[in-house]
């Protein structure tokens, strides 16, 4: 009688053990996601600001400069902003700027996202809803450069020619980065 209440036991305990596993599995698995589609989101912002920061005006030639049968060249004037070449550089520092933002937990549902934590303009900002974990940035940056590196041409045609809900077109829609990004508000990353 003993032994089978101490093997109940055990068996209770193992179970709760594998239970137990499972939450941490999938807490860590929800961690994951959230860094990566935050990094997403944040990637996309710093992307955008960058590509504002450009003169509109500026324009750059592309094709071929190799002369046609018929005498024409395929040369065509782009904004120098959504260049591939502008965006390539853009792309090769945007992840250094992920040192930039601090996680937030959402109270109520306990996923986190990232917020800008030093502002562009050197004005004082909020810092009461966000946590600066080194840590963190750390995960952000990593996440970051991973996306760069798999996405790079899904990145580059998004800039491009999209210009309207990037961060939910590639995010979301377009990577998988961000399964919950419709739960999310906007100018949330």
């Amino acid at each position: 009688m003993f032994r089978r209440k101490m093997r109940e036991g055990a068996l209770l305990l193992a179970s709760w053990g594998v239970v137990c596993f499972l939450l941490s599995c999938s807490q860590a698995a929800r961690q994951g996601q959230d860094i990566r589609c935050g990094a997403c989101r944040a990637l996309v912002d710093e992307m955008e600001w960058a590509i504002s920061q450009v003169d509109p005006k500026k324009m750059i030639q592309t094709g071929s400069f190799r002369i046609n049968p018929d005498g024409s060249q395929s040369i065509r004037e782009v904004p120098l902003a959504r260049s591939e070449g502008n965006l390539l550089d853009l792309m090769e520092s945007v992840c250094e700027r992920m040192e930039d933002y601090g996680e937030h937990t959402d109270a109520s549902t306990n996923r986190k996202s990232y917020i800008r934590i030093k502002s562009r303009s050197g004005e004082a900002m909020d810092l009461s809803e966000a946590t600066l974990d080194s840590r963190v940035t750390a995960s952000l940056k990593f996440a970051c450069e991973t996306i760069v590196e798999q996405h790079e041409d899904e990145v580059i045609e998004f800039f491009a020619h999209e210009t309207d809900n990037v961060k939910d077109k590639l995010c979301s829609k377009r990577t998988d980065l961000c399964d919950h990004a419709l739960e999310m508000p906007r100018d949330e990353l």
